[in-house]
């Protein structure tokens, strides 16, 4: 967890890291008098991001995320799918194997809802096949750096709060053309604009980081989907600047995504470490 990194920065390189996963959300409602330019390309297609995807159905996911402080790099990869309609999704999280490079700690199985995260292999206290519950919207940084794989519709209602943003060109990604954008997005002006469901979780990370200013890289596909996001946190630990890179990569748009939660009796309710 973010406070447990907190504690350890110093030996990071030697940390295993407790994670939890974060809650889905909507997406900015787009603006009626939108142009097909603005649908497809400019600020305002970046503000709508998570408003497209969440008409695009679903999609095939990939997720990293990296923390740095002191020379020392950590990087937390997930691999999934998400159902942005219905904001609900399945990641299968892999932490970083030791110095030696041993794993330490087996994958995490995170299901992503509206209203909370289930993940097993969660920690050392958790039973064997026992899963944990979570309430993003409870956590210091609205889980946007806990769980070590944002959640794909977050990170583009984060976007919500976009400002400056500028275009830097096409590119090839994947085999798909896709549009450039470089801008900052406000986790403040994120919160009030972004879906109900995504207003607690990103005024939290609001609160929770160093500052509300988020940099970030958006590329956009010709019908206006989000295939890839790269966004920058940080926050003080001990008087240094833990900065955290999130990407989430989009692609298999279409695919069948399935989320069954687990019965009552498989969620484990004792202290998490």
């Amino acid at each position: 967890m973010v406070e447990q990194y907190r504690g350890r920065a110093r030996v990071l390189a030697g940390a295993t890291f407790a994670l939890v996963g974060v809650v889905g959300a909507g997406g900015c409602t787009a603006g009626a008098g939108a142009s097909a330019d603005d649908r497809h390309g400019g600020p305002d297609a970046v503000r709508q991001a998570a408003h497209v995807l969440a008409g695009a159905g679903t999609s095939r996911a990939r997720t990293s995320m990296t923390m740095a402080t002191g020379g020392t790099r950590v990087t937390i990869r997930g691999a999934g799918g998400f159902d942005f309609g219905r904001r609900s999704g399945r990641l299968t999280v892999a932490l970083p194997p030791d110095a030696a490079g041993t794993e330490e700690h087996p994958p995490i199985t995170e299901l992503l809802t509206p209203a909370a995260v289930y993940m097993k292999n969660r920690g050392a206290r958790v039973p064997a096949g026992q899963w944990v519950r979570i309430e993003p919207a409870k956590l210091s940084d609205g889980n946007l750096v806990t769980n070590g794989a944002t959640d794909p519709l977050v990170a583009a209602e984060l976007l919500c709060g976009a400002r400056g943003v500028a275009y830097a060109g096409t590119e090839e990604l994947a085999g798909t053309r896709v549009r450039h954008y470089k801008g900052t997005a406000d986790l403040s002006v994120a919160a009030r604009n972004a879906a109900p469901q995504a207003r607690a979780v990103l005024a939290a990370a609001a609160k929770g980081f160093a500052g509300p200013d988020v940099p970030f890289d958006a590329y956009f596909d010709a019908r206006g989907r989000l295939r890839k996001v790269r966004e920058t946190f940080s926050f003080s630990n001990q008087g240094h600047t833990v900065q955290v890179a999130s990407t989430t990569l989009l692609y298999g748009f279409g695919t069948p995504v399935a989320v069954t939660l687990p019965p009552a009796g498989d969620i484990y309710a004792g202290d998490v470490e």
